[in-house]
């Protein structure tokens, strides 16, 4: 049986105590090319690092007819290694960033089936009990593997991560299906270690937090449920239960920034769907609003790094989501609209040139940077390791554990505040200021919809609908203002100039006549904004 020890409370998460060890691993996905490769680094900077070892794993996984150990979280399946079987125990298998934080009882076994008459801890055993009852227990799936593992030794404190290289199959039925998966696990010492370990490993390699243990991968796989490539992530809806601490809620809300961001990014290096860099710019936004709404019990120190970054590649993506905007949204809609004498074709030729040859390009190389990865990995490790701790705020730990109601209501009305400051000058706006008044409302939205499980349902619903819609409005607005950049974005020589310059000219001239009457909308929703209750009052 092993044991570890850790004092990072998000590895707590589960509130499952007992006598079995906790093991704390950090699983990524990346092509079996750069796995590969990385298994023949000699050196990992900053640790010594012993010997590779590999041998091949076979393991069977059992659940009830009903998968009842699959719904509770836990794992059970004996692996082969050699001649030796052991037996395994995994309680609270969900993963979060890629981390997995079980409690683990292992125990030889004679062969192929599984034994509860081994298992030594009381509690693990009352656990599968009651989960199992009195059904039936079967094979389900199985994976072969071969794994590599070298032991690493950080210098500076003696922390101790063990590094394994996966790289074998899921069999279900008649059919497999590849599994690769990097894979470090903390022996010993604070859990920033496998992270370092990660970002000196990786460097410029792109990956991905895996989002399933291995036991999931094989239950989809048996389902028919191929691995998938990847799509636009949109972010789910947050809950909290009532009374959980403002640190748990930011935390919570952490993790759902992080898979947005992390996710996308792959979206945007596989394909060209417009919706990855939106969804990827999206979750930069709702991080760095979760800096602002959150920065009252934050450590501004360890903020800054991390939202600069996002700060930056948001506005990388952004310039791709503008380009798609502007050709899918602006331009494109009015190629039928416009009188026949006109055409488009040179002006969509050179913007879809700025998006693919420019915009486009830049983004995913900085994507595939070292630079990315360690924010990736900086945030996962800030997230799970309370990097907002701040040792000279002797008043945090208090604001850190007050209930996340208190908390939400004062950081709401902060925000409404700030968005007050421009509605009351509505008719004075310039063209900046509603760009400013639209990123206000921006806020205030991911506020909302951060903090609205709070609050009853009926009472969120109005002030959401209203603050949609006028965002909704002043993002026309602001796509209408990007429109009358197109003459210094198009400038364009020769024989298509003409063209293009007659083309921008229809597409400016249209939609600011349409800017006219939909900034009148925008006065009688802010109008009719105002006058709804505000619920976290």
């Amino acid at each position: 049986m092993r044991f570890f020890w850790t004092s990072d409370f998000s590895l707590f998460r589960n509130g499952f105590m007992s006598k079995s060890g906790r093991e704390i691993e950090l699983k990524l996905e990346l092509d079996r090319s750069a796995q590969d490769a990385m298994k023949r680094l000699g050196t990992v900077e900053g640790f010594t690092a012993g010997r590779a070892v590999s041998k091949t794993l076979q393991s069977i996984y059992f659940d009830t007819p009903d998968q009842a150990l699959r719904k509770a979280k836990i794992s059970l399946r004996v692996r082969k290694t050699g001649r030796s079987w052991v037996q395994t125990v995994k309680i609270g298998t969900g993963i979060v960033a890629g981390l997995s934080s079980p409690v683990e009882a292992e125990h030889p076994v004679k062969g192929r089936a599984v034994d509860f008459s081994v298992i030594e801890d009381d509690e693990v055993s009352k656990t599968l009990l009651e989960i199992i009852g009195d059904a039936p227990l079967s094979e389900c799936f199985e994976t072969v593997m071969k794994r590599t593992t070298r032991q690493l030794t950080r210098d500076s404190d003696g922390g101790h991560v063990e590094l394994a290289f996966d790289t074998g199959n899921i069999l279900a039925g008649d059919g497999s299906q590849p599994l690769i998966e990097l894979e470090m696990e903390l022996k010993s010492g604070p859990s920033q270690a496998i992270f370092d370990v990660a970002k000196s490993l990786l460097k410029d390699v792109p990956f991905r937090f895996s989002p399933y243990s291995k036991a999931e991968r094989g239950y989809r796989f048996a389902e028919g449920r191929e691995t998938e490539t990847p799509t636009p992530y949109f972010a789910e809806a947050i809950r909290f239960t009532p009374g959980t601490s403002a640190e748990l809620a930011f935390r919570d809300v952490l993790r759902s920034c992080l898979k947005q961001i992390s996710e996308n990014r792959m979206v945007v290096l596989a394909s060209d769907d417009p919706e990855g860099p939106h969804q990827l710019r999206v979750g930069l936004r709702r991080l760095r609003s979760a800096f602002r709404l959150f920065k009252p019990v934050l450590n501004p120190a360890t903020v800054a790094p991390l939202d600069q970054m996002a700060r930056t590649i948001a506005n990388e993506a952004g310039e791709v989501r503008d380009l798609d905007v502007l050709i899918d949204e602006i331009v494109e809609p009015l190629v039928e609209k416009a009188p026949q004498i006109l055409s488009f074709d040179a002006l969509l030729k050179t913007l879809n040139a700025s998006r693919g040859e420019g915009a486009r390009n830049a983004l995913a190389d900085h994507l595939r940077s070292a630079e990315v990865n360690r924010f990736l990995l900086d945030l996962a490790a800030y997230t799970e390791g309370r990097g907002w701790l701040d040792p000279e705020n002797f008043d945090q730990t208090t604001h850190l554990a007050q209930p996340i109601e208190a908390f939400s209501s004062k950081a709401l009305a902060r925000q409404w505040k700030k968005v007050l400051r421009y509605g009351k000058r509505l008719e004075e706006l310039t063209i900046p200021e509603r760009h400013d008044m639209r990123k206000a409302m921006k806020k205030m939205r991911y506020g909302i919809e951060f903090y609205g499980s709070l609050y009853p349902h009926d009472t969120v619903k109005p002030f959401l609908k209203r603050m949609k819609k006028l965002q909704d409005i002043f993002g026309y607005l602001n796509d209408v203002a990007m429109a009358e950049t197109l003459p210094e974005r198009c400038k364009v020589s020769g024989k298509d100039a003409l063209a293009v310059s007659q083309a921008v000219g229809f597409v400016v001239g249209w939609h600011e006549s349409q800017c006219q009457s939909m900034w009148q909308h925008a006065k009688g929703y802010w109008e009719a904004t105002v006058k709804t209750p505000r619920f976290w009052v």
